[in-house]
């Protein structure tokens, strides 16, 4: 699948309400291991592809100031009128960015958003954006990821299953993939491994994962 093509197959899920991967509370492995990051009051995090995710309210409510970033205006629309907000809206080129509080998220696609938008970042929390993505827009989007914010800190939520066993999304993203695609800018430390229960979509085994990234200090 394209760039393009999967752009439209997300698109058209949110217009047809398919959202069955909407969770309606912040994600018990956020809540776990956000602490494993180690940041200070205030940090500035970054959430790809973050739909209208109850995550990014309970990282503001603990004092972090949310960024994120989704394809759908729909996700991004229903989210602060869920919250009884009016953001701000303010037009940057092909995106629109959605503000209040300290939470601004920038509706369009994550490859138009550049690094003087985004801004400095302290932080990343992908729990639904490496998985969400098929193997060759994955090497994409790491790297276009890395370009935004460098390497700061990341809390990463995977999954792991025989790929043979559904066609995804959700995708099956190994260990080794990610040493491959983030190994030259980070060290990982796995945080949690449990079996998903019932298997994922109550067909096949999965685990699912918890990672810390840390940056590798500089090259001397």
């Amino acid at each position: 699948m394209d760039a393009k093509s999967n752009a439209v197959f997300w698109q058209e899920k949110w217009e047809r309400g398919e959202t069955g991967f909407h969770e309606t509370q912040a994600n018990p492995l956020l809540t776990r291991h956000i602490a494993a990051l180690d940041l200070p009051a205030g940090a500035r995090i970054f959430v790809p592809l973050c739909g209208m995710s109850q995550d990014m309210i309970w990282l503001a409510e603990q004092g972090y100031r949310v960024i994120g970033c989704e394809l759908s205006d729909i996700a991004v629309r229903r989210f602060f009128s869920d919250l009884g907000l009016t953001p701000d809206i303010v037009e940057t080129g092909v995106l629109r960015c959605f503000s209040a509080g300290t939470i601004r998220i920038f509706a369009g696609n994550i490859f138009d958003l550049t690094p003087d938008l985004l801004g400095t970042m302290d932080a990343i929390y992908d729990r639904a954006a490496l998985i969400a993505l098929p193997e060759d827009l994955r090497r994409a989007y790491v790297a276009h990821l890395l370009t935004l914010t460098g390497p700061v800190p990341e809390l990463l939520v995977t999954l792991d299953y025989n790929q043979s066993c559904l066609k995804g999304p959700p995708f099956s993203v190994s260990e080794a993939f990610l040493h491959e695609c983030y190994g030259q800018a980070y060290a990982f430390t796995l945080l949690e491994s449990r079996p998903v229960e019932g298997g994922l979509k109550g067909r096949c085994p999965a685990s699912e994962n918890v990672w810390r990234l840390s940056p590798l200090p500089p090259a001397s």
